[in-house]
């Protein structure tokens, strides 16, 4: 359930969890968070010519120091390209309430709707939020404000130290919370708070801040400021293993060149992400067009994972079906890209073979298995609001509707959905900054002498491009570009696995009216808007050969892996819901090539350690091996791949970073 909240009469909101107020009358609100919060850490001014800002609060309560920061933001011709607002929140409240809220501050009130219409799904852990065309990126930290900040990577250089009073919320502003907040401090970052509070300002000195009073906004009469100034070297246990090879500041002042190897949906989402930030992008592909390989699947599903445990791939999977549904609702037509259509999931039948092959077949790899589609028990209890919007036991309606029994153990997953992975990688490449170079082979990479540049050659040695930075993307090519002669430790990991699908157009007039995708024993879209054959089709897959690398498959490959994807489909729906045989045996044939890892989750990150690069040049990077994920896991490693680089919040939590991480096999 989301958080209660009670109205007073004169329009405030009211907590009964602590007993308090979130702020005063509507007046003195807004006061406060322009005066205490905005002004108080010299905003706008601080932030004018930065190519980012990023400001951390404690109490996120009704977004009202969010919204005047984002408004500050939009009217100021001096802002930054991109600003970064990370809050934490235990009980986030309702859209409805929220609404409520902004409805008191019309000049805020279009912001508010924006915000709203992402606010949902808000489990525990970290939310990116994408507002203002991706612009204004706002990180939920939902949880404990210790505990979030503490799994967070951050600096911010603006805090916002808010929340119910230090009586009602000791929790909030107690030494160690405020060890935690000075964790995510830069020398000269500034702090604002409306509470004065003697014990505070003890704490906030012994935490390093320089405080003082200053004149308060009504109906305070002083307010507090401080500054990050420690007397001593701040010092943290180092997170990547290769380092954290942030640019510089001011590193490459001038025009800065990016060269990514690979035009599918990972490199173009790379190409997106680093084009936002100022970077000139050039892709290559030795295709002659973007999208050849595995991003031509004619269409694919999103959707989460459900775990009884909560695993790091459910949490992982969570965070990027919600970047891609961000960005397909951004740049794609509904209804004929893609579609929120809801996923059904047939929860008893087998979990995808490239999510357990790497742990064998015994009876331990059998429960998780069984375990994969189950939801955890904390989602029936106080989360079941949140959880909901992620993914609910099956109703009977959508069960029947595909023929299958009432009580069928199924999970509903409603803003799940279809998707063709080739317009959303042309919607991506289409913008000023990126360059498409195709028939460009791409086999070694070498840095220049004297020069603090990359060198992309083919197996011949002639250049195709040189760059400041580069970006490998290349699928399973990538675990095979030499770097400076040698191949990556991290090509290791990468595994090659060939998938078939099959896929048909229905006759005129005999598309079907039940339309969402079913995930089970195979994945199967009943309905698309297919860009080659231009009416509504079907596709149905895949396959999963390991270590098959042939395209195109032999005929007898071919037929196998139709009769394959044919008995999968039977065991997914009865007949009278699916193509019947002779259908089916007409259906197209596609095949490509995936790249996975190992442990079955993408490599992104650095591929050389810090400590072996001369001064100025940047190792290449990697984001690679999406597996059968690529349309849930690609834009969320390519914006966790420039936050890194760039030194912004990352976004996701620690322990999901490192999971994802390359460093985990260049060591």
């Amino acid at each position: 359930m989301t958080e209660t909240v009670q109205w007073m009469n004169d329009g405030t909101p009211y907590s009964p969890r602590f007993g308090d107020r979130y702020h005063s009358e509507a007046a003195h609100a807004l006061a406060q968070a322009e005066q205490v919060f905005l002004a108080g850490c010299g905003l706008p001014r601080a932030w004018a010519g930065q190519p980012q800002w990023r400001i951390l609060e404690t109490g996120f309560g009704f977004g009202l120091n969010f919204l005047v920061t984002w408004h500050a933001w939009q009217a100021d011709p001096a802002r930054p390209a991109l600003l970064h607002f990370a809050s934490t929140e235990a009980y986030p409240v309702s859209a409805a309430d929220l609404l409520t809220q902004a409805r008191k501050f019309p000049h805020l009130l279009p912001l508010a709707q924006e915000l709203a219409a992402q606010w949902w799904g808000l489990l525990p852990g970290v939310h990116r939020l994408r507002l203002a065309q991706g612009q204004v990126l706002l990180s939920l930290l939902i949880g404990d404000s210790q505990a979030m900040l503490r799994q967070q990577a951050l600096v911010a250089d603006s805090i916002y130290l808010d929340g119910f009073s230090p009586a009602r919320n000791p929790d909030m502003w107690s030494l160690h919370t405020l060890k935690a907040v000075a964790r995510c401090a830069r020398r000269g970052t500034q702090l604002s708070t409306w509470t004065i509070a003697a014990q505070l300002r003890r704490d906030l000195a012994q935490c390093g801040f320089e405080v003082r009073k200053v004149p308060g906004t009504p109906p305070k009469r002083d307010n507090l400021h401080a500054v990050f100034a420690p007397r001593w070297e701040p010092r943290s246990a180092p997170l990547w293993a290769l380092g954290a090879q942030a640019l510089p500041a001011g590193w490459a002042s001038g025009p800065r060149h990016v060269a990514i190897v690979g035009a599918g949906i990972a490199g173009a989402a790379c190409a997106r992400q680093l084009a936002l930030r100022g970077w000139q992008v050039t892709v290559l592909d030795a295709a002659n067009q973007p999208a050849a390989g595995a991003s031509a699947l004619p269409a694919g599903i999103f959707a989460p994972h459900t775990s009884s445990d909560d695993s790091l791939l459910s949490r992982i999977t969570r965070a990027g079906q919600r970047s891609t549904l961000q960005w397909a609702q951004q740049l794609l037509q509904a209804g004929v890209d893609w579609d929120m259509t809801g996923v059904l999931e047939r929860r008893q039948l087998a979990t995808p073979n490239d999510e357990t092959a790497a742990q064998g077949d015994g009876p331990e790899v059998a429960t998780a298995r069984r375990a994969a589609h189950e939801r955890p028990l904390a989602w029936s209890a106080d989360l079941e609001t949140a959880a909901s919007d992620w993914s609910v036991e099956a109703g009977a309606a959508a069960l029947q509707a595909q023929g299958l029994p009432g009580d069928a153990p199924a999970l509903w997953h409603p803003r799940g959905g279809w998707l063709r992975p080739s317009a959303l990688v042309h919607a991506l490449l289409d913008h000023p900054g990126i360059r498409f170079l195709g028939g460009a082979q791409v086999d070694a990479i070498q840095a220049l002498d004297g020069a603090v540049q990359w060198s992309l050659m083919n197996a011949q040695g002639e250049e195709q491009a040189r760059a400041d930075l580069v970006v490998l993307c290349a699928g399973p090519h990538s675990a095979r570009i030499r770097i400076n002669g040698q191949t990556p430790s991290a090509g290791q990991a990468l595994q090659t696995i060939r998938g078939q699908v099959s896929w048909g157009v229905y006759p005129a007039g005999q598309a079907p009216t039940v339309r969402h995708p079913v995930n089970g024993h195979g994945s199967w879209v009943p309905y698309f808007l297919s860009g080659t054959a231009a009416g509504a089709a079907w596709v149905m897959g895949s396959s999963f050969e390991r270590g098959q690398q042939a395209l195109p498959p032999t005929a007898e490959d071919n037929a196998a892996a139709h009769a394959g994807n044919w008995a999968k489909l039977q065991t997914l729906l009865p007949a009278g819901h699916r193509p019947d045989a002779a259908a089916f045996a007409q259906a197209q044939h596609w095949a490509q090539l995936r790249c996975a890892s190992t442990d079955r989750l993408p490599l992104v990150g650095p591929l050389l350690p810090a400590a072996t690069l001369p001064a100025g040049l940047l190792s290449p990077w990697v984001a690679t091996a999406m597996g059968s994920r690529g349309l849930t896991w690609a834009l969320l490693c390519a914006e966790l791949l420039a936050a890194r680089l760039h030194g912004e919040p990352l976004p996701v939590a620690n322990p999901l970073a490192l999971a994802l991480a390359s460093d985990r096999y260049c060591k």
